[in-house]
Parts: structure tokens; C-alpha cells; sequence
């Protein structure tokens, strides 16, 4: 291996740490929005309305229906009009997050619907607030099942940060491409390989380990 290996993965690794931190960020707070939103306006849910729900759901479907490479140089204007660039890893993270939270979105909708109707049916008969349903009986009911979800989000973001890379965003994407296929350095090929997929599990375990803790401390309290 040659010299600068060790600096240029570095420093793409930073890249790439930085984008999918903040695009997580970012991608959470829409998707959870959107999901709660798809959940309570269902049929016969807390704040049931049909219009409202069948818009957010062709709004979801559509912006997932759009290939991420597609989506990034459709939304070039707004990371520009917002970060004043459309290079680079901050300029990326615009994308990345628009395009992660309808994935999210969906997670989110699939775990709080896990959650029994009976305890729902029980907060209400209680006089509990639509707000209060959702934050003290929703969420922390299907916390386990969001962190799982919530963690395969950030492994796809973390993959969606090389096709990123394609177009200028740099990161661990952009250093396999650039350094390790185009200027034929195998070294750097196979290193930023290892990288990832190391970046990958500790992401992984970390989700796990996250909602197997919380699985385990409500056991223990009931």
C-alpha cells in the first residue's frame, strides 16, 4: 500500500461519517412526521382523514418511485438555493435526506401500526389527547421496532452516500471511484471496501444493541 492510503481514507471517511449523520438527522425528523401522519389519519384512527392520508401516501410513493441518482440532480437547485453549493457532502445531504425519508416514512408507519388497537382504545377511553396518544402510547409502544427500522435507514443512507459520491460528493464512495477504480489503485479499491463494510455492521450492532436494551428493560418492568 502506498503513503496516502491511510490520509485519503480518512479523510473520505470523515466525509462520508458527516454526510450520513446529518442526512439521518435530517431524514428522521421527516420520516417520523410522515409516518405518524400516515398513521393517525387512517381509517378510524385519532385524527382520521382520508384526503389528507392519500396525499402523504402518493407523495411517499412518489418521491420512492424516483431513482436516487435522478433525484440527486433534480434536487441540485435546492441544495444550491439552500447550502449555496450543489457540490460536496454538505451540499449532498439535502438530497440524501429528501430521499431517505419517505423510507423512513414507512418504517415508521409499519412499527406504530404494530401497536395493539386495544391500548389505543384504552387512552381514548381515558380522554387522552390525539398528542398524547401519540407520544406516550405510539412511539414508546413501537420504540424496539423503530430503532430496528431506524438503523436499516442509516445503513441505506450510508450506501446512498457512494451513489452520492458519483456526482461530486465525496466520501468513501467518491475515493473508491475516483482513486480506486478510475486510477486503478486496487489498494485503495479494496481498503475503502473494508471500510464500509466495517462501518456498516458497527451500524448494525449498534441498532441491535439499542432495541434489544430497550426490549429487555420494558420485559423487566412488566
Amino acid at each position: 500500500m502506498k503513503n496516502d492510503l491511510f490520509e485519503l481514507l480518512w479523510k473520505a471517511l470523515r466525509e462520508t461519517l458527516y454526510m450520513v449523520a446529518w442526512s439521518s438527522f435530517f431524514a428522521l425528523l421527516l420520516g417520523m412526521a410522515l409516518g405518524i401522519l400516515l398513521v393517525v389519519t387512517d381509517k378510524g384512527h385519532v385524527l382520521q382523514s382520508v384526503h389528507v392520508n392519500k396525499v402523504i401516501s402518493f407523495l411517499i410513493n412518489g418521491i420512492r418511485s424516483i431513482p436516487f441518482i435522478i433525484l440527486i440532480v433534480l434536487l441540485l437547485p435546492l441544495a444550491r438555493l439552500i447550502v449555496g453549493t450543489s457540490l460536496g457532502p454538505t451540499a449532498a445531504i439535502v438530497a440524501l435526506s429528501i430521499g431517505a425519508a419517505p423510507f423512513l416514512g414507512r418504517i415508521v408507519e409499519n412499527s406504530l401500526k404494530e401497536v395493539g388497537a386495544g391500548k389505543i382504545e384504552a387512552a381514548i377511553a381515558v380522554g387522552a389527547s390525539p398528542v398524547t396518544i401519540i407520544f406516550r402510547v405510539l412511539i414508546p409502544e413501537a420504540l424496539p421496532a423503530l430503532v430496528r427500522g431506524v438503523t436499516i435507514a442509516i445503513i441505506g443512507i450510508t450506501e446512498l452516500t457512494a451513489v452520492a459520491g458519483a456526482i461530486g460528493a465525496g466520501g468513501l464512495g467518491s475515493l473508491a471511484i475516483r482513486f480506486g477504480y478510475q486510477r486503478f489503485r486496487e489498494d485503495i479499491m479494496f481498503a475503502t471496501v473494508l471500510v464500509i463494510i466495517l462501518l456498516i455492521q458497527a451500524i448494525q450492532l449498534t441498532g441491535d444493541g439499542i432495541a434489544k436494551s430497550i426490549h429487555n428493560r420494558r420485559y423487566k418492568l412488566e
